[in-house]
């Protein structure tokens, strides 16, 4: 008994001798960092995200981040370091909903095919950094990534968020999910020289594999499901137009997607198979480009956005003589049916997010996208909304994002002079900052 109280009272000692050993070797506690200083934006204008007109003058008080404050006349901390841009526009950070940052096309597309088979992983990681560095110099500091290969967008997007390398904040989708033989499939190259790809790649047929393909995608990282119903343009064996999932199969990857917490965005240029993915409830409609207006009215009832990445189009319409017969016809028809679908979307109310599909243009030139929406009849302050506002809420982000609103993330644009009566000054900011650090500045 006296052995049991003896082992008892040294058992019940332990805590104290171990709490007494770590008060001990506990170091000294480092000195409190300072906090930095305030920043304040001033500038003639400032467009706040939702508003149909610009306040005149605009100040941005940013502070830890965070947009401390916002308006025409607030208050500048002491201390705060003042930027007075004078002649010039605040916006919320851009956001581009479809971008693929871990490639780019040249004005080559054997060229651009042989090297996507060629290159490994770690070289298309490394010339992803700088395309990364351009888009956020552009003033695009939230970007949708949707599709890439060998998991390099999660590698960047995890180099970004962790300050490894400069770039927006990116939401991506790892590999895009389509049927065999459609747009996100490989090219129609030996298979005994190209592994034909299955689920783990996004490529699915039935209902189940389309299941998988979509877990996979979610496995390894995807913060949003790219399907492929329809055909595209810059694949080689796939009309642009025709529906490339059934309905079962669109339904099992909306469904499985959804109750993952995952948004679904839809590749379509045709309208049947726009018409599929839309009943079966995805979050928005990439390219859009034969869609006719029964089809947008659906999407207006549903809420369904569009991408309408006119930059694409207009980019790879320059260079058909250089492309392959095949595609060349694809492209200028989707480049003749784009123009008819816009219009007949603005007509109808439709929401529509900013999109460019950079990488088929060069990085960097996002902004030129907006001189092409407005060239189409869409009005410059909604425009604008559509790159802040409206695609923080496509991508989920419209808590923390999109609009210059105290306690959101500081990130925040300049562009030179009035966007309202230049539209194209939206293509060479000022300044840009993302997460109250400045990467762009006077």
């Amino acid at each position: 008994m006296l052995k049991r109280l003896a082992l008892a009272s040294a058992f019940a000692a332990l805590p104290l001798a171990a709490a007494s050993l770590l008060l001990a070797a506990e170091p000294t506690p480092a000195p409190t960092p300072t906090p930095e200083p305030s920043i304040v934006l001033k500038a003639a204008r400032l467009f706040d995200g939702t508003s149909d007109k610009l306040l005149t003058p605009g100040v941005v008080v940013v502070t830890g981040g965070k947009i401390a404050a916002v308006g025409a006349d607030v208050a500048v901390p002491a201390g705060a370091r003042v930027v007075d841009l004078g002649d010039a526009t605040l916006l919320p950070g851009l956001i581009d909903a479809h971008v693929h940052l871990t490639s780019e096309a040249s004005e080559n597309w054997y060229r651009d095919f042989a090297n996507n088979v060629l290159q490994l992983a770690p070289e298309k990681a490394l010339l992803a950094i700088p395309y990364a560095k351009r888009t956020l110099e552009a003033g695009f500091t939230t970007v949708r990534n949707v599709g890439a290969d060998d998991y390099i967008d999660v590698g960047l997007r995890n180099a970004i968020a962790a300050g490894v390398v400069p770039g927006p904040r990116m939401l991506t989708a790892v590999h895009a999910v389509g049927s065999t033989g459609g747009h996100g499939d490989g090219p129609p190259a030996d298979p005994n020289l190209i592994h034909p790809f299955g689920p783990l790649e996004g490529v699915c047929n039935g209902p189940d594999e389309c299941r998988a393909a979509v877990r996979y995608q979610i496995k390894y990282g995807a913060d949003v499901i790219k399907v492929m119903p329809s055909g595209g343009v810059l694949s080689l064996a796939d009309p642009v137009d025709n529906p490339q999932l059934t309905e079962a199969e669109m339904e099992a990857i909306v469904g499985e997607a959804h109750a993952w917490g995952r948004k679904v965005a839809a590749h379509c240029h045709g309208d049947a198979a726009a018409r599929v993915a839309i009943e079966a409830g995805v979050d928005s409609i990439e390219h859009g480009s034969f869609i006719k207006p029964e089809t947008l009215s659906l999407m207006k009832r549903k809420g369904v956005y569009l991408v309408p990445t006119l930059l694409a189009g207009e980019t790879v319409g320059k260079k058909v003589a250089s492309l392959p017969p095949a595609i060349a016809a694809k492209a200028k028809a989707a480049l003749a049916g784009r123009t008819e679908m816009f219009r007949n979307a603005l007509r109808l109310g439709v929401p529509i997010a900013f999109g460019t599909d950079s990488a088929v243009s060069p990085h960097g030139q996002n902004g030129q996208e907006f001189a092409l929406m407005t060239g189409l009849g869409m009005t410059p302050i909604a425009a604008l909304r559509s790159a802040t506002s409206a695609a923080a809420d496509l991508l989920g982000v419209a808590d923390t994002l999109g609009t210059l609103q105290k306690g959101k993330t500081a990130d925040v644009v300049a562009v030179p002079g009035n966007p309202l009566t230049d539209i194209h000054v939206m293509e060479k900011p000022v300044l840009v900052m993302k997460e109250g650090k400045l990467y762009v500045e006077p």
